[in-house]
């Protein structure tokens, strides 16, 4: 800036700025010392500015000058372009400002960008530059750039760590901090739903096992909103065992959950839980013989069984299971939930064709594995089919509820089994 004599003098010579482009229109007039007015002035175009006698200025220095009122209302995304282009100058182009993303993630302060954002020549030149100002424009400290998720069957993500020390960061989710390191592991924004679903189940006193936990995206709920009583946590990515041991002792819960590291088909645990989550898509199908061995075996328990089903356009039909179940699907048939990696909007959340049809078979091959592991009949009934995503054109990320129970042993002198009446239309028996 430059401070210039009294009030009266000002408003002319910043017209006169702002008519040879000198002048910075981010910032205000700001009174200093002295009884003067600084006026805003851009920094790359000081050999421009020329100071006359009559013109009683000089150049001084504002450590933190006063946003103007057009600043303040700018999105971020509009405040990333302005400085990005002042940055540049002269070599600012269409080509440049297409390459600068609209959105991307926060993690406290880190932002991490989306991996088809600055790949034009020119940003690479500018070096630890570009980050800093894209930092600063975006209101963080730290800056990072993912790329596509590495075929490893641990989801691990390809982020490059572009300004700062290190990717730990903190995200609250619900009132759940979760903290994990994002060169090293995901955070899925849209199974926001779901997690905001097992947050409101019953689970009071229960006993949960989650055989496939990530960084805890449903041992946190089931534990911190839902009333679980004890967790069983496995996951086979070290990076994400450690971020769920960060997470347990933040949410202050590390003495009600044991995290089983390695392969959870190799888990050991039997006979132990109400409740099995098999959080894993595309399928969770490898997983369903170790749901049914932790199950209790003289009770039962229910099973949430994640799966992408291919659904090809058609008419919907209507939902079989149970309606009058807190968890049952929206009642008026609009779907509330976001898309995800391209895919195309759920049309509505009555239960398609394709999706009962993959219910009731899942149901079966779990009523059927159930059978075999234990020696006698069991049924398994549909409680609920929950539309979570999108995931990709014509496919969907579903979960369905399924409640397994042992069939009791016929009491001499009846005809009949004492067991709970199935839902009409779900019952696989």
């Amino acid at each position: 800036m430059r401070g210039c004599e009294g009030p009266g003098h000002a408003l002319p010579r910043r017209e006169r700025l702002e008519e040879e482009r000198l002048s910075d229109g981010r910032y205000q007039l700001q009174r200093i010392p002295g009884g003067r007015v600084a006026l805003p002035v851009l920094e790359e175009k000081l050999s421009q500015l020329c100071l006359t006698p009559e013109m009683p200025c000089e150049l001084v220095r504002i450590q933190d000058p006063v946003p103007s009122r057009a600043t303040r209302r700018r999105t971020p995304a509009q405040r990333l372009r302005d400085e990005l282009r002042r940055l540049l100058g002269a070599g600012w182009s269409e080509e440049l400002e297409r390459d600068v993303p609209h959105a991307w993630q926060r993690h406290g302060d880190l932002v991490l960008l989306s991996d088809y954002s600055f790949k034009a020549a020119p940003w690479e030149r500018l070096g630890s530059e570009l980050w800093e100002t894209v930092a600063s424009a975006l209101g963080a400290r730290r800056v990072a750039r993912r790329g596509r998720v590495m075929p490893d069957g641990m989801r691990t993500p390809s982020v490059t760590l572009l300004l700062g020390q290190h990717g730990w960061v903190e995200h609250v989710d619900n009132g759940i901090r979760y903290t994990f390191d994002v060169t090293k592991c995901m955070f899925s924004p849209g199974n926001i739903t779901e997690k905001l679903r097992v947050a409101s189940l019953p689970c009071s006193g229960e006993v949960v096992v989650d055989l496939y936990a990530g960084i805890g995206y449903f041992t946190l709920p089931f534990l911190v909103h839902a009333g679980a009583a004890f967790v069983h946590a496995c996951e086979w990515n070290s990076h994400a065992v450690e971020a769920l041991h960060r997470t347990l002792v933040l949410n202050g819960v590390r003495d009600r959950c044991c995290i089983h590291s390695g392969d959870s088909r190799q888990l050991q645990l039997r006979d132990v839980a109400d409740r099995v989550n098999l959080g894993l898509i595309p399928s969770s199908e490898e997983g369903w013989p170790v749901a049914c061995r932790v199950l209790k075996k003289d009770m039962g328990g229910i099973l949430h069984i994640h799966h992408n089903v291919e659904t090809p356009l058609a008419p919907t039909v209507a939902l079989q299971a149970e309606r009058g179940s807190p968890e049952a699907v929206n009642p008026g048939g609009e779907a509330q939930h976001p898309t995800e990696d391209g895919g195309e909007e759920v049309l509505g959340a009555r239960l398609r064709p394709e999706w009962q049809r993959w219910a009731e078979a899942t149901a079966t091959r779990i009523q059927g594995l159930l059978a075999e592991l234990h020696g006698r009949p069991w049924r398994s009934s549909i409680l609920h089919v929950e539309v979570v995503k999108s995931y990709a054109p014509h496919v969907h990320h579903l979960v369905l509820d399924l409640q397994c129970q042992p069939v009791l042993p016929v009491p001499q002198g009846t005809g009949t089994a004492e067991a709970p009446a199935p839902m009409e239309g779900c019952d696989t028996g």
